[in-house]
């Protein structure tokens, strides 16, 4: 896998079979939405997984015949969408109990296991990728989770994070927004992380509005993500337009971008690429 790899998706990559499932849940089929964590099949939420989504769309045609580790594992639906794409393996690993229920009963095909990323239950050099996306800005101890990665990853493996960023998620702020995150992160010191880790960093990509994403700012007073945010804390009811906007984001609505070629710091969320030492 060269770096040139990991800059884009394969041109006309079509979307794996378990993401066709991932539009149509009834409510007992879904993951209870606390804002810890995005879930599939929300109208109103849909904006915040599509955003999560497009990090797995960059890396699926990566995966094919790849041992993968979802460190976080969540809901469920990227560790099927990477199952999905032909990857030799995939094992899950998700702290919270609910989440780990949730995933063997959704996607039974899937190997889960509930424990801690600061303790992986995985042997020394038996997977190929680390995939942790939206989940290093929980855990308390990143150094730690950075270290079991490198344990559990063979020579020459990727790690795949991807985070938001400090600078434009909870801009101006000492403390994170989420109250669900411990430490968010800007470029800078997510890259101090990995290579302190015992990693080369291969890639700091940033993911960016793209043009459609971009109007509907422009549409709704300058931020669509502040637009959903003031009506949620306010308690409003939505406007039908700003559910039919939101609810109509798609991943390719994103761009993943080098930061070579646009500033990272005006990145939504980060995503470095690195390979183990």
């Amino acid at each position: 896998m060269t770096d040139a790899d990991l800059g884009s998706p394969a041109p006309g990559t079509p979307a794996p079979a378990g993401a066709a499932g991932l539009e149509a849940l009834d409510t007992d089929q879904q993951l209870a939405l606390t804002g810890e964590r995005t879930v599939p099949g929300i109208p109103a939420e849909n904006y915040w997984f599509r955003r999560h989504e497009i990090a797995y769309l960059h890396i699926l045609d990566r995966c094919a015949g790849r041992d993968v580790l979802e460190a976080g594992s969540g809901e469920g639906y990227g560790a099927v969408m990477i199952a999905d794409a032909g990857a030799s393996s995939v094992v899950c690993v998700d702290y919270d109990a609910a989440a780990v229920e949730h995933t063997r009963r959704r996607y039974p095909g899937l190997i889960v296991h509930q424990g801690n990323l600061v303790d992986l239950p995985l042997a020394d050099g038996s997977v190929d990728m680390v995939v942790n996306f939206q989940v290093i800005e929980h855990l308390w101890d990143q150094a730690k989770f950075i270290d079991e990665c490198r344990r559990v990853l063979r020579p020459g493996g990727r790690l795949l994070i991807s985070t938001p960023n400090r600078i434009t998620f909870s801009p101006g702020r000492d403390t994170p927004l989420n109250p669900f995150h411990t430490r968010e992160l800007n470029a800078a010191e997510l890259t101090e992380l990995i290579v302190e880790g015992g990693f080369t960093l291969d890639a700091m990509l940033g993911v960016h509005h793209g043009p459609r994403l971009q109007a509907l700012d422009e549409k709704w007073g300058g931020s669509l993500i502040d637009a959903q945010i003031a009506r949620a804390l306010a308690g409003e009811p939505w406007p039908d337009g700003l559910v039919d906007d939101v609810a109509g984001v798609v991943a390719e609505d994103f761009d993943v971008v080098d930061a070579r070629e646009r500033d990272i710091d005006a990145s939504l969320d980060l995503f470095a690429v690195a390979t183990r030492d």
